[in-house]
């Protein structure tokens, strides 16, 4: 039944827009805007209760589809106590109640047993189904019993019916929030957000993957995504999921009121501590290493630590550049967004091109794999040496769903145990030969030796 979700297009991430490439031969300083930051309890509470999408799948039709939850692991209260962590029971506009995905459908992850809020899910599957047309039967057979459910799951049924075959991606555990972030905007009006039927804006067929970031590494950035063009006020991206079933502005200010708050809870997430001893006097080397050969780029830490927001233009970095130039090269996709509702008012949002990457902040990267923009490398130990990078490889995706499973991860080489295939397999080994999931560049570690960068390893795993 979660196929049928994903399906919907009701699939929440923060929004990323597509733009124009520029071309740049050095690191950019990108600039700080000027944040609306509100109250972190209460930006959690709505996380998990709000009505940022207020059209889904009737109450009783999600209690036939899925069994009540055993663990209440939000703590949540009444209806919204029985559906997964990752849902929502909310009210739609005709007051019938629906179940809707909330952020922790893409930005919470279960780690050795437990759900950790913020860190990036990479575990989904946002590959096509083959049960879809069946679960649509349904669906439709359900809400022919009653008008009223049917009216308020009509607009998430709309979006599903117009985009639903164009987001997937080709393997598991990588996420489509960029190409259903396009497919939305183009079917909305800029300045109503009304749905047209037909897309305004003509778009690439391929669909670029991404790996989602951690949460707690936004309050150190001055601008969104990976490719750092989300300038201006955070709250107006971060809002974006509502396009999935947002008809009008009326809604979309209703939503915007909280993303102060919003923003405030995810500035207070802190990224969890390394739980294995760690070799203190490795470390201390690995720090000395990191500082004079990478900190440049992705900042110092501790209590003089500073992070400078630099993007790396893609002739330096060398990393796969499509989601770049597919997702985020399109003029008109950049007049919708800077000619929008989102543009306007006291607090705007923007977007500014770049033919590049932003360098992340590397805080509590030692539980943030798969590494690289697109999740193409398995361990940290691979993105510090290009020739362990494996071109098609698989991992267990069984982490467990409840509290008391543990994860298999590898400790030292930071990231995912995997077995290197010699072929693309199914959709649960991924192919770095694929468009958009290559895992090449990056190999500034490669010029390290073995023993530095053992010592680098090790220091990563203090931050």
């Amino acid at each position: 039944m979660k196929k049928l979700f994903v399906a919907l297009g009701i699939v929440i991430s923060c929004i990323s827009f597509v733009t124009i490439a520029s071309v740049e031969d050095d690191p950019v300083v990108i600039p700080p805007s000027k944040q609306r930051i509100g109250n972190a309890d209460s930006g959690y509470h709505y996380i998990i209760t709000g009505d940022y999408v207020n059209s889904g799948i009737p109450f009783g039709l999600y209690n036939l589809g899925f069994k009540k939850e055993k663990v209440n692991l939000l703590d949540r209260q009444n209806e919204n106590a029985q559906v997964r962590y990752d849902f929502n029971v909310v009210n739609a506009v005709n007051g019938e109640k629906v179940v809707v995905p909330n952020c922790f459908q893409c930005h919470a992850e279960f780690f050795d047993g437990s759900l950790v809020v913020g860190l990036g899910n990479s575990t989904g599957d946002f590959t096509k189904t083959k049960n879809l047309k069946t679960y649509e039967k349904v669906l439709m057979a359900y809400l022919k019993l009653s008008p009223r459910k049917y009216d308020a799951a009509k607009e998430a049924l709309t979006v599903a019916r117009s985009i639903g075959d164009d987001f997937y991606t080709e393997v598991a555990g990588v996420n489509p929030a960029d190409r259903l972030t396009a497919l939305l905007v183009a079917h909305r009006d800029p300045a109503t957000f009304a749905w047209n039927e037909q897309a305004s804006v003509e778009l690439p067929e391929e669909v670029i993957p991404s790996d989602v970031p951690a949460w707690w590494l936004l309050k150190k950035k001055n601008a969104m995504f990976y490719n750092g063009f989300g300038r201006g006020d955070f709250g107006k991206f971060l809002m974006g999921s509502s396009l999935l079933t947002t008809n009008d502005t009326m809604h979309a200010k209703k939503v915007d009121e909280h993303m102060p708050d919003v923003l405030a809870y995810i500035f207070s997430i802190q990224p969890p501590k390394y739980p294995k001893e760690i070799d203190e006097p490795l470390a201390e080397k690995g720090r000395i290493i990191f500082e004079n050969t990478c900190s440049k780029c992705h900042g110092r830490y501790g209590s003089n630590g500073e992070y400078p927001n630099l993007l790396i233009p893609e002739s330096i970095i060398g990393t796969d550049s499509l989601l770049n130039q597919s997702n985020y090269q399109n003029s008109d996709m950049v007049d919708w967004y800077n000619k929008s509702w989102f543009s306007k008012g006291d607090h705007p949002a923007k977007l500014v091109p770049f033919d590049g990457y932003i360098a992340p902040p590397l805080d509590g990267v030692w539980i943030t794999a798969p590494y690289f923009h697109n999740g193409s490398v398995p361990t940290i130990e691979a993105v510090l040496n290009s020739k362990l990078r494996p071109t098609y490889w698989t991992r267990d995706f069984d982490q467990g769903t409840s509290p008391g499973d543990s994860t298999k991860y590898d400790y030292e080489t930071l990231g995912w145990p995997f077995q290197t295939q010699s072929s693309a397999g199914n959709k649960y080994t991924y192919n770095t030969t694929l468009p958009g999931y290559g895992n090449y560049g990056h190999t500034f570690g490669d010029q390290l030796s073995e023993a530095e960068r053992k010592a680098v390893i090790e220091y990563l795993k203090t931050l």
